[in-house]
C-alpha cells in the first residue's frame, strides 16, 4: 500500500492513537495541568490572568467530563492532545502557553502516578472491606469446628474460624504491600521535560506539595521512563490474585456435595444450563481464572520493559491497558469475594460429622510426651496404635487401657479423654495457634489493625 509522501498512513494513526482506553486519566491529566500552570505563573511564563484563564478553562473541560459531554476529535491521539485542544477551543491561543516547558513524556507519567494512586487508594480500602468480613464471621462463628488439612487430606481439627483467619491475614499482608508500594511511587516526575529538565525555573517541590506527592523524581532521564511503579503493582495484583485464586479453591471444594461444609448464596452461584439440580460456583472459578489474566499482564508488560533504552521509548505506552486491565479485574475480584464471604452459608454439622478420631494421632504422642516419653519416640507409638486399630477395623478410640499399655508403660486410665475434638483443638494454645483464646487474639490484633489504616 503506498501513499502520498509525507502522509500518515491511516492504519499507523490508529496504531499509534492511546486515546480509546487512556481517555480514563482525564482528571488525572487535568489535575497534573492545572498544578503546571500555577507552577508556570510562579516562574514568571505566565502573568496572573493567564494562569487563571488556564486554570478555569482546564475545569470547564473536567465538567464536561463529569457531565459526560466531552466531545472527543479525530486529531485526539491520547487524552493530553485532547484536553489541550479542548482547552484551546475555550480559551483561545493563551491555552498554547500551557505546554511551555512541558513534554507528554513527563506529563504522561505525572498523569499515570496520579491515577494509580487513587486506585489503590480505593483498592486498599476494598481489601480492608474483605478482611473487616472475613475478621467478622471469625468471630461470629469461633465454635464451629472442621477437618484441617495438609496435602488435600483429613489432618488435624481446626476452628473455622481459624481458616477464615488464615487467609485474611494473607490478605492483610497484601494491603500492608499495597500501601508501602503507593508510599514509593508517590513521587513527582513533572519537570522533567522531554528527558534533560525544565529549563524555565520551574518549582517541582512547590509542585509535588501541590498535588500531594512526598517529593520529587530526583533525575529527568529517570523521571520520563520510570515505569517499575507500574510493574510492581502488576506484580503486586499478580500475588494478591492468587490468594484470592487459594480461598476460592478452598470453598469450591468445600460447595461441593463431597464435602457440604459451606454453601454459596444464589447471588455468587449460577444454575447448569442441562442439569437442574447443580449450583456451580462461578463467582469463585471466574476469580481463580482471571488470576491467570492479571499473572499474564504482570509479565507481559515485564517483557515489554525488558529491552528499552534510556528515556522515554513509544513501547511504554504499552503500560497503560495492562494496568486498566488489572485494576478493573481485581477491583471486582474484591467485591465479589466480599460478597461470597458475607452470604455463604456454613454447615457446621457436615463439618463436624466430617472429623474422624484418626485426626487426633499426633494427640496420642503429646500425651506420651506429657508423661516425660521423647516426642521421636511417641510419634510411632502413636503410629503403631493406628495400624492396631487399623488390623482391627476399628477406630482408634475403641482401644482399650489395656491395648495401649501393650505399646507403652506411661499410658494411663485418662487416655480415654483424649478423643474429645474440641480438647485437642484448645491444646494448641500458643499465639497463632486454633484454641479459642488464641483466635480470638487474632481476631484483637486484626480490629486493631483495621483501626489503624
Amino acid at each position: 500500500m503506498t501513499h502520498p509522501p509525507g502522509a500518515v498512513d491511516p492504519l499507523m494513526v490508529a496504531f499509534n492513537e492511546s486515546f480509546p482506553y487512556d481517555k480514563r486519566m482525564w482528571q488525572a491529566d487535568i489535575t497534573g495541568s492545572q498544578t503546571y500552570a500555577r507552577g508556570l505563573h510562579r516562574s514568571g511564563v505566565l502573568d496572573a490572568a493567564e494562569c487563571e484563564a488556564l486554570v478555569a478553562g482546564l475545569e470547564a473541560v473536567a465538567a464536561e467530563w463529569h457531565a459526560g459531554q466531552f466531545r472527543a476529535a479525530a486529531s485526539d491521539e491520547d487524552i493530553h492532545t485532547a484536553n489541550e485542544r479542548r482547552l484551546a477551543e475555550i480559551v483561545g491561543a493563551v491555552a498554547g502557553k500551557l505546554h511551555t516547558g512541558r513534554s507528554r513524556n513527563d506529563q504522561v507519567a505525572t498523569d499515570m502516578r496520579l491515577w494509580l494512586r487513587d486506585e489503590a487508594s480505593r483498592i486498599a480500602g476494598l481489601m480492608k472491606e474483605m478482611v473487616a468480613c472475613a475478621v467478622g464471621r471469625a468471630e461470629a462463628e469461633l465454635d464451629v469446628i472442621m477437618p484441617g488439612y495438609t496435602h488435600l487430606q483429613r489432618a488435624q481439627p481446626i476452628r473455622w474460624s481459624h481458616f477464615l483467619l488464615a487467609h485474611a491475614w494473607s490478605w492483610q499482608a497484601d494491603a500492608e504491600r499495597l500501601i508501602q508500594l503507593s508510599k514509593r511511587f508517590n513521587k513527582l516526575p513533572l519537570g522533567s521535560g522531554a528527558l534533560a529538565g525544565n529549563p524555565f525555573n520551574i518549582d517541582r517541590e512547590w509542585m509535588a506539595k501541590d498535588l500531594g506527592f512526598d517529593g520529587i523524581v530526583p533525575n529527568s532521564l529517570y523521571g520520563v521512563s520510570d515505569r517499575d511503579f507500574i510493574a510492581e503493582f502488576l506484580n503486586w495484583a499478580s500475588l494478591t490474585m492468587i490468594h484470592l485464586s487459594r480461598i476460592s479453591e478452598d470453598l469450591i471444594i468445600y460447595s461441593t456435595s463431597e464435602f457440604a461444609f459451606v454453601q454459596l448464596a444464589d447471588a455468587y452461584s449460577t444454575g447448569s444450563s442441562l442439569m437442574p439440580q447443580k449450583k456451580n460456583p462461578d463467582s469463585l472459578e471466574l476469580i481463580r481464572g482471571k488470576s491467570g489474566r492479571i499473572f499474564g499482564n504482570a509479565s507481559g508488560f515485564m517483557m515489554t520493559m525488558k529491552g528499552i533504552p534510556s528515556t522515554y521509548n513509544k513501547d511504554l505506552q504499552e503500560d497503560k491497558e495492562p494496568l486498566f486491565d488489572t485494576v478493573d479485574n481485581i477491583t471486582g475480584c474484591l467485591q465479589i469475594m466480599t460478597g461470597v464471604l458475607s452470604t455463604l452459608t456454613v454447615n457446621a454439622d457436615n463439618m463436624k460429622k466430617a472429623l474422624s478420631v484418626d485426626m487426633l494421632a499426633t494427640d496420642i504422642a503429646e500425651y506420651l510426651v506429657r508423661k516425660k516419653v521423647p516426642f521421636r519416640e511417641t510419634h510411632h507409638i502413636a503410629g503403631r496404635a493406628i495400624k492396631m486399630a487399623e488390623d482391627r477395623k476399628a477406630p482408634v478410640s475403641s482401644l482399650t487401657v489395656a491395648d495401649f499399655k501393650t505399646l507403652h508403660e506411661a499410658f494411663e486410665e485418662d487416655v480415654v479423654e483424649l478423643w474429645d475434638f474440641e480438647r485437642s483443638i484448645e491444646t494448641r494454645n500458643a499465639a497463632g495457634g486454633t484454641a479459642k483464646e488464641s483466635v480470638r487474639e487474632q481476631i484483637r490484633l486484626m480490629k486493631a489493625w483495621l483501626a489503624s489504616v
